[in-house]
């Protein structure tokens, strides 16, 4: 398994002040809770970040924020997608720069009938404008989302062009089958769910950790999952977070999650989203937080 890979990542929700600005106070803190409640790192400036509604300047201010705020740089995984080479290459440069993990890499995802050759040259140029040292990289392989994915044949060429470089991959493919056909495919890969719930089986067949959305909410709960799968009580766990996810989903999950962060920290500024995603209504936001589920979550959590 790749070194410092490992565990539970959640993909950090981002705070925007009610003008619509990134709150970096706000976004650092919750960080510190994340790793206080069980988290081993910060996948930051993923889907659940909002992340491609930030300009290339607001990318680079998040993560130099966590620096600033002190954050272990050995616990902090970037997003560096983006549909153009120049674009994903600073990031990932700068990533790389700082000292991060790794980067999590999407496909450009704008053109839908992209070939492996072509995703191979863009990455192939990324790395070569991402410095003399460029970041690990984990391939972030979220069809339902981008529709283009990095399939097995290229994840192998990719893995033979750029040895000790592409070392792993966020599967939000959200099928299990997928998920272990990498594992399998690639021994040492460290290979992390994009989702929970199949978190157990993924775990039992080789993968690294999980990196889902809803452990910006459920950080104990799922860590408790991915370090104790072998113990008798997994299936309990297991169960536990599925009903976490499903309650999250009914309204989107992202303005669900702000949603519970608002309640959890007292601070209705959390309930700001980046359009084209828009606020959870107050009779959702209602319904939301009467769920069991929830409920069971709002306890006091260290920021």
């Amino acid at each position: 398994m790749q070194a410092g890979l490992a565990g539970l990542w959640p993909p950090v929700a981002t705070p925007f002040g009610d003008d619509g600005g990134l709150d970096t106070i706000r976004l650092t803190r919750h960080g510190r809770a994340l790793i206080a409640n069980g988290a081993d790192g910060l996948a930051i400036l993923g889907t659940t970040s909002e992340a491609n509604s930030l300009t290339l300047a607001e990318r680079r201010r998040v993560i130099d924020a966590y620096v600033e705020a002190g954050t272990p740089r050995s616990r902090l995984l970037p997003g560096t997608g983006a549909c153009a080479v120049g674009d994903a290459a600073e990031l990932t440069r700068h990533a790389g720069e700082i000292g991060a993990a790794a980067v999590l890499l999407l496909p450009p995802f704008y053109y839908k009938d992209a070939t492996d050759d072509g995703l191979f040259a863009f990455f192939a140029r990324v790395i070569e404008r991402a410095g003399a040292r460029p970041p690990r990289v984990l391939l972030y392989h979220i069809p339902p989302v981008a529709v283009v994915g990095w399939s097995i044949d290229l994840v192998r060429r990719l893995i033979e062009a750029f040895p000790g470089i592409v070392v792993g991959m966020k599967d939000s493919s959200r099928d299990f089958n997928h998920t272990r056909q990498v594992i399998e495919a690639f021994p040492g890969f460290a290979v992390f769910p994009g989702s929970e719930v199949y978190a157990l089986k993924a775990m039992a067949a080789g993968a690294a950790g999980c990196i889902s959305a809803s452990a910006n909410v459920n950080a104990a709960g799922i860590a408790a999952l991915v370090r104790r799968w072998r113990e008798p009580d997994a299936e309990r766990l297991q169960a536990s977070v599925i009903t976490v996810r499903k309650a999250l989903e009914v309204h989107g999950m992202i303005p669900s999650i702000k949603a519970v962060l608002a309640a959890r920290y007292a601070d209705d500024a959390w309930l700001n989203v980046r359009p084209p995603l828009v606020k959870l209504d107050p009779t959702a936001r209602s319904a939301l937080m009467s769920d069991p589920a929830i409920v069971a979550l709002q306890q006091p959590v260290a920021a």
